[in-house]
Parts: C-alpha cells; sequence; structure tokens
C-alpha cells in the first residue's frame, strides 16, 4: 500500500471523527451517524488493505524462496 492511500484512510478516518463529534456537540444524530460510518469505512478501507498487502509480501516471498 502506498503512503497515499494510508494517509487519504486516515485523513478519510479523522474527518469522519470530527463530523461525528460535531454532531454529538449539536445534538444532530443525522451528522453524528454520518461521521460515524465514514469513520468505519475508512477503517475497514485501511484494513482490507492491510490484507491485500500482506498476501501480495506472501506471494512475493513464495517467488524468490522458488
Amino acid at each position: 500500500m502506498g503512503l497515499d492511500d494510508k494517509t487519504s484512510n486516515k485523513t478519510e478516518e479523522a474527518t469522519g471523527s470530527a463530523k461525528e463529534g460535531f454532531g454529538k456537540l449539536t445534538g444532530d444524530k443525522e451528522t453524528q451517524a454520518e461521521g460515524n460510518s465514514q469513520k468505519t469505512q475508512a477503517k475497514a478501507k485501511d484494513a482490507a488493505q492491510d490484507v491485500k498487502d500482506s498476501v501480495k509480501g506472501f506471494a512475493e516471498g513464495l517467488k524468490k524462496n522458488n
């Protein structure tokens, strides 16, 4: 995974957290839910990319050993 992907996911996660916090602060349940969803999606994308990178690294390791 490139640094750009990691940075993008962390930025998206932080934006979601901020939106969620703003929703809590103002009592806006819709904004709070949107922020929570945005944060969760960013974490899921980050986890999926980590798995993809692990599989790619494993496959490259197998190639080197053969």
